[in-house]
């Protein structure tokens, strides 16, 4: 498989997450913003949505979307629950984080961290979006109370999507993750999962 993956993006290191986590092997492709691999794999039409990341399985079938692309690479591991309530809840974490918590989460991210969105990156902007996060920080932190994972008793989807761009939101993005403990016990959690590679590796 090929992965059109960009280094610093939340969403594409889900990808090579559960890529590393279940031991499936894919060419990476650094298509990091602004960089002439971005620029050729769009021209080439190799981004269905013009983003990444993108998968190209080995038979040429392509994949988009990075919860989509965990389905797909999860379905049969450890990650998706046998229960079909529990895969369901499973799909319900995904979906709110896409819908929900990347807009605000990884957006807050995105305006302190890429110089090409610092024109964007208003005191008011900013303030809103930093209390807009400590709420949906807050559903998970609540989720989270008296639980090890998301969905119940097994590290899932849900919980590896999540991760992603809230265990950067601190150091990245400037929320105030101190006053959430049972997701910094739930991140350490993850980190210590076999096969667990860091944003940057």
């Amino acid at each position: 498989m090929r992965l059109y993956s960009m280094p610093s993006s939340g969403n594409s290191y889900k990808v090579r997450l559960i890529l590393a986590m279940t031991g499936q092997a894919a060419r990476i492709v650094d298509c990091e913003y602004g960089s002439r691999a971005l620029s050729q794999a769009r021209q080439q039409g190799a981004l269905p949505y013009g983003k990444v990341p993108t998968l190209v399985l080995d038979d040429g079938r392509v994949l988009a979307e990075s919860n989509a692309i965990l389905w797909y690479l999860g379905e049969g591991t450890r990650f998706v629950p046998e229960d079909p309530v529990e895969r369901a809840q499973m799909l319900g974490w995904m979906f709110w984080e896409q819908y929900n918590h990347e807009p605000v989460i990884a957006v807050r991210q995105a305006l302190i961290s890429y110089p090409h969105r610092a024109a964007e990156a208003t005191p008011q902007r900013l303030a809103e979006l930093l209390e807009r996060g400590h709420a949906l920080l807050q559903v998970i932190e609540e989720a989270l109370s008296g639980r090890d994972w998301l969905v119940g008793d097994q590290p899932s989807l849900a919980d590896l999507c999540l991760y992603a761009y809230t265990h950067s939101a601190g150091p990245r993005g400037g929320f105030e993750m101190g006053h959430f403990d049972a997701i910094n016990s739930w991140l350490a959690r993850v980190e210590t999962l076999p096969g667990h590679v860091p944003l940057s590796g």
